[in-house]
């Protein structure tokens, strides 16, 4: 026994070396990146609260016409500072929660916990002439994705007089994992970029529709006059030129007002097979799932997005946010329009298709899923180099 106990705390003591040395590194190399941001970080850190907000002149004339007014029941900043939700103990004597899936009683049990506190906020975002803002469904972990997302479609630019700005929602790491740690990394990062926005639940499959009801409370408060959101995973390629083509053909035709365009999926039912990821037992949901829209990429116009947010307080939450959404959609009677430039499944179903590595069909798309980050970055070269021979690009705008 005093052996295994001398290998066992061995074992223990080389984890936690190799977590301080794997941290180190991490700061070494977000430090050579802090002396090249600074002065971009001091910029967006600076919040300018009697600044005049006003979108660009390609979509002004229109959002001023059809623009919706923040909700008034929503508060002036985010006001939840603590967590206050105990579980609802009396589920427990149901007899459809006795026989649910284990996995998923602690979802049942705190289902109503709706908002949490915020550890890292960026208000600021959203002031000024921002046209677009793309938001990232990112974890603490995934720090090479955001890197990579930051240095190709995520990178804030103007693209034919439109303003983008991006962010990153977090949660907190799951237990059993070094929380201390990487919680230091997440705030060394955002001291450099400035684009975190992190709540204080944790970063789960199931928790991945708080993402949704946070952010679109957030977006309710802060964004008010932003036309236009992006919202994707961070494992995907976005053609952000063809993102702002598809929004002034929008604008041109007058059909922003319930916009959420994506790669809809309709007709779907729950899935029964306990090994998928996607799993649903029927005790929790019986009936066919509204249409969606693949939670990859996909557009909508912040006049949706606040009626979204109304809504979304009366519609009980759901462990898939993608057919969260598409819950929310079918409770205000709109359908999300299917869009063939979103590819949120990839672009053909057997992975090995050379059209799966094809960069002209990456340049005449809008999303594709899914890249990790060393293939997003070669991609991204690949399509933005102007040497590139493609046929005649295909509208389907």
């Amino acid at each position: 026994m005093d052996h295994l106990f001398r290998r066992k705390r061995a074992l223990k003591t080389l984890l936690s070396l190799t977590l301080v040395f794997v941290t180190l590194l991490m700061i070494q190399k977000l430090k050579v990146v802090d002396i090249n941001m600074k002065d971009l970080l001091d910029k967006s850190k600076r919040i300018r609260h009697d600044e005049k907000f006003s979108p660009s002149s390609q979509v002004s004339e229109f959002y001023s016409t059809h623009v919706a007014p923040v909700n008034k029941s929503a508060p002036l900043v985010w006001n939840v500072d603590v967590i206050n939700c105990t579980e609802k103990s009396d589920m427990r004597s149901k007899p459809w929660f006795q026989n649910l899936d284990l996995r998923f009683h602690q979802f049942v049990l705190h289902r109503h916990c709706r908002y949490f506190p915020m550890l890292i906020n960026h208000p600021e975002k959203c002031s000024g002439d921002v046209d677009i803002l793309v938001v990232v469904k990112s974890v603490i972990e995934q720090h090479d994705r955001r890197e990579a997302v930051r240095k190709t479609w995520g990178k804030e630019q103007v693209i034919h007089g439109k303003q983008i700005k991006t962010l990153f929602l977090v949660g907190i790491p799951s237990p059993g994992k070094d929380r201390k740690n990487l919680q230091k990394l997440i705030e060394y990062e955002d001291k450099i970029y400035g684009d975190i926005l992190q709540w204080n639940f944790m970063d789960t499959f199931f928790n991945l529709t708080l993402k949704e009801v946070n952010f679109l409370r957030w977006f309710n408060i802060y964004c008010a006059n932003v036309p236009f959101i992006f919202k994707g995973d961070d494992d995907v390629f976005v053609s952000t030129n063809n993102l702002v083509d598809l929004i002034s053909f929008k604008i041109q035709e007058h059909k922003v007002s319930n916009l959420f365009a994506g790669d809809t999926i309709s007709k779907a039912i729950p899935i029964r097979n306990r090994q998928s990821k996607y799993f649903i037992p029927k005790e929790l949901f019986d009936k066919p799932y509204p249409p969606y829209v693949g939670g990859g990429g996909f557009l909508m116009s912040s006049l949706l997005a606040r009626r979204l947010f109304v809504v979304s307080e009366d519609v009980e939450l759901f462990p898939i946010d993608d057919v969260f959404l598409g819950m929310c959609l079918q409770k205000l009677g709109i359908a999300p329009e299917m869009h063939s430039g979103f590819k949120t499944f990839g672009i053909m179903k057997r992975s090995v298709s050379p059209m799966n590595r094809d960069p002209c069909f990456f340049r005449n798309l809008i999303v594709v899923h899914k890249l990790n980050p060393e293939e997003l970055l070669k991609m991204w070269s690949i399509v933005q180099n102007e040497k590139l021979t493609c046929a005649k690009k295909r509208a389907f705008w």
